[in-house]
């Protein structure tokens, strides 16, 4: 306010000074007809310096309302100019890869029973359900596979997905890469497979594999074999087992066996000799890493005396187990489920029946794993998604319809490896006893048939090498003292515990 305005004169209203500012939100009232007479003589006259003709001179501390105007409409430009930037961007990154479409996949699989036929509409109905995924499956030879399955990973060709062996994880350990608990917990891996799953696929507290079937020892024989000499069901313990192969053993006058009882006793002629041994030995409360104990000796001579006086149900001189059975020669065997399908297969009208493995009077039920699983390697730049398309595959409709087309090409399928799919297989009278064993099963590395050139194969070659000392005449005890160094110089090389 200017200094120069003193007290008014009474009754005498006070004039608005000129250079007092007013701000754009108040109205400031016109007086018409002002002259410059009726102002007060105590007013002086401003100088043409004082008045100016632009508008009030606005103080620093007060910014217009125009300027909060042209900020905001800064911003917005701004902000409009980012966002058309970013979406460019976006527009541009989708058409360099792509065009928006999912990268593809591919997955090389390495099987090893099952045909393509077979498997290609399950990899079918995966990549109807990822049409970004493409699986190229291939049905390998089991000769030197695990070896060529090690090597070719390393070396940057191997699969993205093989199967192996329920024995093999201590030899993949630099292959195999763990199941990821996004794809399938630990948790979740227990409610769904069996406990013999559970013990085979898991290291260092992580499992390494899914399996998609269940096998391993049962005992197998000629229905019309056993009730031509008075049995109408297959023996339950090995003393009634001694009892049926000894009826059914029939010799010529010279005392040599035209027809075996059971396939047992030997090592050169027998399938799955080291298995059955394996069995006997942890029956008797044995264990491979203890030849030196006397179960050990125990467990031997029980297996040799079916091909000894004065049973003599089984020798050397008697073909292949499995030819025998074919042929009628032999009543019963012991082998994995699978050598059904084969026997079946050569062998139309034979009476085949299914049973599960002997056992001790006073022991638990035992019986040998041998299956496969599948896993997938560590050196595949698409592990994650591999993992996904094995989960889909051990998926209850998807491994009921593995078992539909399996069994259109034979005559049945893989025992189902999901613990709720059991009571499907409680009528089916040649996986019944696979089913029925699940909780029995136990793992040894004396599997045979795994082609692995590695742990399996060694210790069922010292294995064999001990039952032939004691058919020259070497006792039991000294047969097994003889291949036990060897033997744990096998385990500590695979590290098996």
């Amino acid at each position: 306010m200017d200094d120069d305005i003193k007290n008014p004169p009474e009754n005498q209203s006070t004039p608005l000074p000129i250079d007092q500012p007013k701000t754009v939100y108040e109205s400031v009232p016109v007086e018409e007809n002002i002259q410059p007479e009726e102002v007060s003589a105590d007013v002086s006259a401003p100088s043409t310096e004082e008045v100016s003709s632009g508008p009030p001179e606005i103080p620093p501390e007060m910014p217009p309302p125009v300027y909060e105007e042209n900020k905001n409409r800064y911003i917005f430009i701004v902000g409009g100019g980012v966002l058309v930037f970013v979406i460019i961007l976006f527009v541009i990154l989708r058409l360099v890869m792509g065009g928006g479409k999912p990268k593809e996949i591919k997955l090389s699989y390495w099987g090893l029973w099952e045909s393509e036929e077979i498997m290609k509409p399950l990899i079918q109905d995966y990549q109807n359900k990822n049409p970004n995924v493409i699986i190229n499956y291939q049905k390998m030879s089991p000769q030197d596979y695990k070896d060529r399955l090690v090597v070719r990973s390393k070396n940057g060709q191997g699969p993205d997905i093989f199967r192996f062996h329920n024995t093999w994880l201590p030899q993949l350990e630099e292959v195999v890469a763990p199941l990821p608990t996004n794809i399938i917990n630990n948790s979740q891996f227990e409610s769904t497979f069996h406990k013999i799953h559970q013990q085979d696929l898991k290291l260092n507290g992580r499992y390494y594999g899914i399996p998609l079937y269940l096998d391993g020892l049962v005992l197998i024989y000629n229905e019309n074999m056993l009730k031509k000499v008075g049995f109408d069901t297959a023996p339950a313990d090995w003393n009634e087992m001694i009892d049926v192969a000894t009826k059914l053993a029939v010799k010529d006058k010279d005392g040599q066996l035209i027809t075996a009882g059971i396939a047992i006793g030997t090592a050169s002629n027998i399938e799955h000799f080291s298995d059955i041994f394996t069995l006997m030995l942890l029956q008797n409360g044995g264990s491979l890493k203890e030849l030196d104990k006397p179960e050990a000796a125990g467990a031997l001579q029980a297996y040799r005396q079916f091909a000894e006086p004065p049973h003599d149900v089984w020798s050397e001189s008697m073909p292949n187990s499995i030819v025998a059975f074919i042929q009628e020669k032999v009543g019963m065997i012991i082998a994995p489920s699978w050598w059904v399908i084969n026997i079946k297969t050569e062998n139309p009208d034979i009476n085949v029946k299914v049973a599960p493995i002997p056992r001790l009077l006073s022991g638990r039920p035992i019986s040998m794993a041998s299956y496969w699983a599948e896993g997938v390697s560590k050196y595949s730049k698409n592990q994650l998604e591999a993992w996904k398309f094995l989960k889909f595959l051990s998926e209850k409709e998807n491994m009921t319809k593995l078992f539909q087309l399996e069994s259109q090409t034979r005559p049945f399928g893989e025992a189902y490896s999901r613990k709720d799919l059991v009571s499907v297989l409680e009528n089916n009278e040649y996986l019944k006893p696979v089913i029925n064993q699940a909780d029995y099963y136990v793992s040894s590395p004396s599997a045979a048939r795994t082609y692995d050139n590695g742990l399996n194969d060694q210790v069922i070659q010292y294995l064999e090498n001990a039952i032939n000392d004691t058919i020259r005449g070497t006792a039991y005890s000294e047969a097994l003292k003889n291949i036990k160094g060897n033997l744990d110089t096998v385990f500590s090389h695979y590290k098996v515990n």
